[in-house]
């Protein structure tokens, strides 16, 4: 199973979840803490505390902490600021969501209850500029702008593990040479002859990495997650010892991503707040979960691969 299997909390808008679900998960990140907050569409009047972590917003009311949303910034349409009426603070300027979740369309309107405080709109507004701005680090990507005078173009947070020559992509009948990057968060590959013809695949998008017996012999095969197409991607690589260091090491790196995972939202408030943990409150029930029937849409090698399945 992929880590993007149990992800959930930037790709889902949910009600009333659990105190469990409020807690951050591996690579969450609390970066602010606001705790005068109005839900001023759904709650009107009742004063409550918003969360901002690097994949979701939080708001839970004071009063009735089961009362809650969790709202993951990969469902946002649009953030706006506009004037509202909030029954605590009268007609003030206030943060407007639209977010889509399964096919719904959800509006949220946020007060901050505390006069002349900008906090609420630099806060939520900054940081969901850096999860869009991040995808690179989350999201399959094909034919890409990845490599710049036969290197790979590293990520802030992204450090290169290995360089792999001599890497075949079993993507056409002749196969195409190129070369493997593989680092701590993602395998690149690319053709030597077209740097244009590549393919990003950051470990939180694989579901699983093995040998497999295919046509031309021995392959490594990468099998990316369902929301990112499912693609069976196959590679090449001589000699088998050489094969299998390359398949041990993807293995491992991928292992020590899955246990905590980079998410790339790097944003960073003056003021740390409180660890979440001490934040969120127990007595929550009644979950209400919403699927997520996310897509990612991009352009699909042809021909990917012809593997012979072996028990």
């Amino acid at each position: 199973m992929s880590v993007l299997d149990a992800l959930w909390e930037d790709r889902d808008v949910r009600f009333d979840v659990s105190s469990q679900q409020m807690k951050t998960r591996p690579g969450e990140v609390l970066i602010d803490c606001l705790d005068s907050i109005e839900d001023t569409k759904g709650n009107n009047g009742d004063r409550g505390r918003l969360l901002v972590t690097n994949l979701r917003i939080i708001w839970h009311s004071l009063a009735l902490p089961r009362v809650n949303l969790s709202i993951g910034y990969n469902c946002i349409l649009s953030i706006t600021t506009r004037t509202a009426n909030s029954k605590l603070r009268g007609q003030t300027e206030a943060l407007y969501i639209l977010t889509k979740c399964n096919s719904t369309r959800f509006e949220f309107i946020f007060t901050n209850l505390v006069p002349g405080s900008p906090r609420l709109f630099t806060s939520v507004i900054a940081v969901h500029r850096a999860y869009e701005t991040s995808k690179m680090y989350r999201d399959f990507k094909l034919r890409s702008a990845l490599i710049q005078n036969k290197q790979l173009r590293l990520l802030p947070q992204e450090h290169v593990y290995d360089k792999v020559n001599g890497v075949w992509n079993l993507s056409s009948d002749q196969g195409n040479l190129g070369t493997f990057f593989i680092t701590n968060v993602r395998i690149v590959w690319h053709a030597n002859m077209n740097e244009s013809f590549n393919v990003s695949i950051p470990y939180l998008q694989i579901r699983s990495i093995k040998i497999r017996d295919s046509k031309f012999g021995l392959a490594l095969v990468i099998e990316s997650s369902q929301q990112s197409g499912g693609y069976v991607l196959g590679f090449k690589i001589d000699p088998v010892e050489k094969l299998q260091e390359s398949v041990k090491e993807i293995n491992s790196l991928h292992k020590v991503y899955s246990a905590s995972p980079i998410f790339g939202v790097d944003y960073e408030m003056e003021e740390k707040p409180q660890p979440l943990e001490a934040l969120t409150v127990e007595q929550i029930q009644d979950d209400v979960e919403i699927d997520s029937d996310d897509h990612t849409d991009a352009f699909v090698f042809t021909d990917l691969l012809h593997v012979k399945y072996v028990k």
